[in-house]
């Protein structure tokens, strides 16, 4: 045992920095593996890290000169490591002939796909560069394919991936200040050797810097990019908004009205409305459904002036309910007049964020299942049979569900019959929640509500008047003018009507509230999502040969909701028929189920800002997966590295298919001359009467320290020139690299 133990330790003391560059190798690989977040199983990462940190082990105590052993015990490691981790179910049944042994075998190898192929080629690449990272070229080239793989995929993928790039570039550091010291040790023996006596103090100062580096990059503030990449710049001169993934990378939301912005998502807090924000195509949630909806979240019955916050009915105890599996929920205003079409739900939650709510179509019937089929219902979900919501407690510290089934019965959209019916209730006392109205809200909005719904007779034209006002009049802008606030108005619709004339979502139906409640009619503030998008080739055939709607007239599929498709809508109540969604937001159009009958309204063309909502919806569904984009630069990258790497060789092949028909005294030549022309960017210009060897001589004078140098090359540029005689392939290389020291010299 001590025997082995001396062996190990002799391995590195010699071999320190070959084992260390094992060790940097396998963190960059470990780091850099984070791009696959979201993409494989936690099995696979678990038998992933465990490879390469046995493959580091070993690499660390077994010396180099037992490369057999080392190559067996790696392949043994990440066999064990693969079978210990992967979901396998074993046979018990015993083989007892070799055709029965082979057929054990193979049924039990066929399981550990893929796992087993991701941790061989992680133990490859692991092994590889850990022998190929010897010079320092090499050490860079790594590092730089390391980092750019994260950056772009931090760039653009919903994947946070800056910790990972902070801890490569720490590590690079230790690994160049690793290369030094090899260095020193090879040409600088005895200066080593004086090192080592005293190892604190070699070790106190690399390891005070790195700290102060470290402890500053975590601690900066953040800040707004000076420079930006070419691409941005590029989309950005031409008037475009480069797609970005923020994922949970977007900033916190503003006051209204402030300077900064925040990026799209379900908000938490209504209470100040206004600012701007950033799209943020993060995936959220998917949507499996058998007609197309919005996905309603929270509503709020209580306008400020800045803002909504919850109140009234929707907070009276007596319309919470418990839920109980496939039981039909309660409403607390009935439907008799509206005609309903079931819609079933599959919701599977793509983050790991907590809601108030559970999201859905509304009204919601019934809840089928949390979790799964077999999983105990759960006792934070409550119905509030006021406000239509799914309420998700926190009292219970269950944790939100990551997907969902629930089943609604959606009004069907009859205007023929709501154009008869009277918003409100037969019992006024009911209306007042829903009616209110603020201080804040001067006289011109109520007056500007009377004069867009002059011509209706009644209340369901007048509150399409006001859409189709709000739509035409009002441009959609996520990052509104808020410069056009002149600061008189303390009211937010107010302002966005008679001033901003521009915002997104939450300016639209907040202004067709406060409108809609102006003219008695009671609205409440919905937010939740829009549908989000289907997959491109959901409809299959040719794009253009149909329409979707004849495809797919109820919208069925999987949709992808992403934060960009945060949105918020009012309903209004209308007797005998209940709470009817309206969309007053330019470029945005709520999917109404219509009579058969009936015809869907053709698309609002005529909203000039309209396009930004719709734009940002189908750009959402159509983004190249995270994997595609990682994998193409990580081929693109290693190619560039490699090329770089095998520079010399290439130049070799390149000038032999350019000068293959050339003589050797031809490409002193023809080096002679590249040397002119850069001679000449410096100002050293040959005059037409003079011969090579006077220009030559003339600027020796000017650059005393290159005159050997210029008379070599002139020597061999004359005998070339002038000499019958061939030079050899030596002297030609020979001439190149002279030509080339000069080259470098002058500049």
């Amino acid at each position: 045992m001590s025997k082995l133990l001396r062996i190990i330790g002799a391995g590195f003391v010699d071999q320190w920095y070959m084992k260390l560059t094992m060790l940097f190798v396998t963190l960059l690989i470990w780091q850099t593996i984070a791009i696959f977040d979201k993409f494989w199983w936690e099995e696979t990462y678990t038998i992933a890290r465990g490879t390469l940190l046995a493959g580091a082990i070993i690499g660390l105590i077994i010396p180099y000169r037992f490369r057999f052993t080392k190559i067996v015990l790696h392949i043994a490691a990440a066999l064990v490591i693969t079978i210990q981790y992967a979901p396998m179910e074993w046979l018990i049944s015993r083989p007892e002939s070799f055709r029965d042994w082979f057929w054990w075998l193979q049924a039990h190898a066929v399981q550990l796909h893929p796992f087993i192929e991701i941790s061989g080629a992680l133990l490859l690449i692991q092994v590889l560069f850990g022998l190929w990272t010897t010079t320092r070229s090499r050490m860079f080239a790594f590092l730089g394919v390391a980092i750019t793989t994260l950056t772009i995929a931090d760039s653009f993928t919903p994947i946070w991936l800056w910790e990972e790039v902070g801890i490569v570039v720490f590590v690079g550091l230790l690994w160049l200040v690793a290369g030094h010291l090899h260095r020193l040790q090879k040409e600088h023996p005895r200066s080593w050797s004086e090192l080592i006596e005293y190892p604190l103090q070699l070790i106190w100062p690399i390891a005070l810097v790195l700290a102060v580096l470290m402890t500053v990059g975590l601690n900066m503030p953040s800040l707004s990019p000076i420079l930006q990449d070419p691409y941005t710049i590029w989309k950005e001169s031409k008037g475009e908004t480069v797609q970005v993934f923020l994922g949970e990378k977007g900033l916190e939301a503003v006051s209204p009205f402030g300077k900064g912005s925040s990026s799209s998502g379900y908000s938490r807090n209504d209470e100040q409305l206004g600012g701007g924000f950033d799209f943020d195509y993060s995936p959220m949630m998917t949507v499996s459904t058998s007609h197309r909806s919005y996905w309603r979240g929270e509503t709020r019955s209580l306008y400020t002036g800045e803002g909504w916050i919850t109140t009234g009915e929707a907070d009276d105890d007596a319309g919470v309910t418990d839920i109980l599996r496939k039981e039909e929920l309660p409403l607390r205003d009935e439907r008799p007049l509206a005609k309903t079409v079931e819609v079933s739900q599959i919701v599977t939650m793509l983050r790991n964020d907590v809601y108030p709510v559970l999201f859905a179509a509304t009204p919601v019937n019934k809840v089928n299942w949390v979790g799964s089929e077999q999983t105990t219902f759960p006792r934070s979900l409550e119905w509030l049979t006021s406000s239509w919501e799914l309420h998700w407690s926190e009292l219970y510290g269950e944790p939100y569900p990551e997907t969902y089934s629930v089943t609604s019965q959606v009004s069907v959209l009859d205007e023929a019959a709501l154009r008869q019916a009277s918003a409100g209730w037969s019992d006024t006392n009911r209306d007042a929640v829903y009616l209110q109205l603020p201080d804040t809200v001067p006289d011109r909005v109520r007056e500007l509500a009377r004069q867009v719904t002059a011509t209706a007779t009644n209340d369901y034209d007048r509150a399409k008047l006001l859409v189709e006002y709000l739509r035409l009049n009002f441009n959609y802008n996520n990052k509104p003018d808020l410069s056009k606030a002149t600061g008189k108005s303390n009211d937010f619709v107010d302002t966005f009507l008679f001033e901003i004339k521009e915002g997104y979502c939450d300016y639209f139906s907040s202004a067709m509230a406060v409108l809609s409640r102006s003219l008695d009619l009671p609205t409440r503030w919905v937010k939740g999502f829009s549908p989000g998008a289907l997959p491109v080739s959901s409809f299959g055939g040719p794009p253009g040969d149909m329409m979707e709607e004849d495809l797919n007239p109820d919208g069925s599929g999987t949709y992808t909701v992403r934060n960009s498709d945060a949105h918020s809508w009012v309903e209004i109540y209308f007797e005998g028929f209940g709470w009817i969604p309206f969309e007053a937001t330019a470029g945005f159009s709520f999917p109404y189920t219509l009579p058969e009958e009936e015809v869907a309204p053709l698309p609002d063309l005529n909203a000039e800002g309209g396009g930004s909502g719709t734009i940002a919806e189908s750009e959402s569904g159509s983004i190249h997966p995270a994997w595609l984009w990682s994998s193409t630069s990580f081929i693109v990258l290693f190619a560039a590295v490699w090329m770089f790497v095998r520079r010399d060789r290439l130049v070799g092949v390149w000038r032999k298919v350019r000068h293959g028909a050339f003589t050797s005294n031809d490409r002193i030549v023809l080096e002679t001359h590249k040397l002119l022309r850069i001679c000449k960017k410096r100002g050293m210009e040959r005059e037409e009467h003079e011969t090579m060897r006077e220009a030559v001589l003339r600027w020796s004078q000017s650059q005393k320290r290159l005159r050997d140098d210029f008379r070599i090359v002139l020597d061999g540029f004359e005998q070339a020139k002038y000499s019958t005689k061939l030079a050899s392939n030596d002297e030609v290389e020979r001439f190149v690299n002279k030509v080339r020291s000069l080259i470098d010299q002058l500049k």
